[in-house]
């Protein structure tokens, strides 16, 4: 890992280089492909925030947030939540830290859009991600989503200072 990290944006331009990117093929049961995520990005281009993750000029990853979603689904909006959706990071980058910048990111996000707390959700298993999840220090709700469990991770209250991007496009707060 390098401190060129940055986000960007799927384009026409680089559309090919997302679609490419493949998780271990031992992982594909726990995370969509980039195609599902930027199809459902497209479908709900109101709360997805699908961004690419490059080291230098090597795309390494994939991340995709929800923003102000309705958790619940039953349309009262009384369980309006922020998240990361989806994260896939190649097959020969994982285990370098972009993993935790990739959630860093969404964090940064989020807070910038005044939300205090990060859910996610990941399936169970000696197989998934739930190790690297409570790393980072979410902690489950209970919940589950489908047939995966809901964690969430709380940001504090927003910085007003937090807007101040660094270059690796994370804010200063730590997670």
């Amino acid at each position: 890992m390098t401190n060129l990290l940055r986000l960007e944006t799927v384009t026409a331009a680089n559309f090919d280089v997302a679609i490419g990117l493949k998780v271990r093929p031992d992982q594909e049961h726990l995370v969509a492909p980039v195609m599902k995520s930027l199809a459902e990005a497209y479908v709900y281009p109101d709360t997805a925030w699908p961004r690419l993750i490059f080291d230098g000029e090597r795309p390494v990853g994939f991340l995709m947030a929800f923003l102000d979603i309705d958790f619940a689904g039953d349309g009262k909006g009384a369980d309006i939540r922020s998240g990361l959706w989806r994260l896939n990071i190649a097959a020969g980058e994982q285990g370098r830290g972009y993993g935790r910048f990739a959630v860093e990111s969404v964090a940064a996000e989020i807070r910038r859009r005044g939300g205090t707390r990060l859910t996610t959700t990941w399936h169970p298993g000696d197989d998934g991600p739930e190790g690297f999840y409570l790393g980072l220090g979410f902690r489950p709700t209970g919940e589950t989503s489908g047939d995966q469990k809901v964690g969430e991770l709380e940001l504090g209250k927003p910085d007003p200072l937090s807007s101040a991007v660094h270059p690796s496009g994370v804010d200063g707060a730590s997670l």
